[in-house]
């Protein structure tokens, strides 16, 4: 039989391989869009655009390999059936947990990789992710201020660019500052660019001259210089920025906001598989296909996961969601083992077996 754990476990890995490929393809179109027009109007390079889209796909993993693990199960087992592989492994004495644990095994494998994904590699990416958006919509000029026009930047200043380049320099720049009303003040550069220090974000201008009007002593004052800096207001440090829930690691977070889920959502790989295999070994195998009994399992499937969506935003205000979160991830498993095991035999029996099985094209 190990032979044949083998066969089945190769096989179901190649499919859950491939169609985890073409759900994290289709994944990353739809997350691309998000930062497609930064990155265009950014300036940015299309390095920066991939790197991106490329944080974001950890987050949605636990969505992915649970569903790819079970259509990979209904797929190979269903093909087993209908070429009468199954029928034969059946004539020889195994049981549906035996048939089964190959799918288990692969299940659990992915479960723990599930773990390391949710609790350290995505909650980095995330991180990582927002802090590099907030860069580029900071640090990249035509961002912030647009050519040919005034351009208003917080409260009390407004920079005028008349020229901009893709490397994010600036030319023919007029920055009035207005921020201090006793003494407001005009710099006129010939350049500048924007650069980004460890406590804020800053516009470093060359060779131009600043008017400041002294409003004590009522004259104004004009200094010519070759480089100048001016702060821009309400430029937050980086390393400040407040962390959501999904942006920490299990070592930074432990709290029911973001902790519990990461906990109960990779089981779902485990409760969908049992959920495909309790569908597909249990009662006659018709050689014919079976397609009422792969609908069972989907329509359970897309109910535990809708179910569970909506308990883990009911779970951040009220812990009825916590405790139907994990009733959804732990009844299938434990319904799904028990019907598969030896113990479940006779309840498999009164339920799934019926006196008369001569059917054509079908066996016990």
């Amino acid at each position: 039989m190990k032979r044949f754990d083998s066969y089945l476990f190769r096989n179901l890995l190649i499919s859950t391989v491939f169609i985890t490929f073409v759900l994290t393809a289709v994944v990353f179109l739809t997350q691309s869009l998000r930062f497609l027009e930064l990155v265009m109007e950014s300036g940015a390079s299309s390095l920066t655009f991939w790197w991106l889209t490329s944080m974001a796909l950890p987050k949605s993993f636990e969505i992915i390999i649970p569903l790819a693990m079970m259509a990979s199960v209904i797929f190979v087992y269903n093909r087993m059936t209908v070429d009468s592989e199954l029928v034969a492994i059946r004539a020889v004495g195994l049981s549906p947990f035996q048939i089964g644990r190959s799918a288990l095994l692969l299940a659990f494998i992915l479960t723990l990789f599930l773990y390391a994904v949710t609790m350290f590699i995505a909650p980095m990416a995330q991180s990582n992710m927002h802090k590099m958006r907030q860069v580029i919509q900071t640090q990249f000029s035509n961002i912030l201020f647009r050519e040919g026009v005034f351009n208003r930047v917080g409260s009390g200043l407004t920079l005028y660019i008349r020229d901009k380049n893709s490397a994010g320099e600036m030319a023919g720049l007029i920055i009035h500052d207005n921020r201090d009303k006793a003494a407001p003040s005009t710099v006129i550069a010939r350049s500048g660019v924007i650069v980004n220090t460890d406590d804020a974000f800053q516009v470093v201008v060359y060779e131009g001259t600043r008017h400041q009007f002294d409003g004590q002593k009522g004259i104004l004052q004009r200094l010519n210089f070759e480089r100048y800096i001016i702060d821009l207001p309400e430029s937050d440090p980086i390393r400040l920025r407040w962390q959501e829930p999904d942006e920490r690691t299990i070592i930074e977070l432990f709290n029911p906001d973001g902790e519990n889920e990461r906990l109960t959502a990779p089981l779902l790989t485990i409760a969908f598989t049992f959920i495909a295999l309790a569908s597909l070994l249990i009662g006659s195998q018709d050689r014919r296909g079976q397609s009422k009994r792969i609908l069972m399992a989907i329509g359970l499937m897309v109910v535990i996961q809708g179910l569970y969506m909506a308990s883990a935003n009911i779970a951040r205000d009220y812990n009825a969601g916590l405790v139907l979160m994990y009733l959804l991830v732990i009844l299938p498993i434990v319904c799904g083992g028990f019907l598969l095991s030896g113990a479940g035999e006779n309840l498999r029996r009164s339920l799934f077996y019926k006196p008369d099985s001569n059917q054509p094209g079908a066996s016990v």
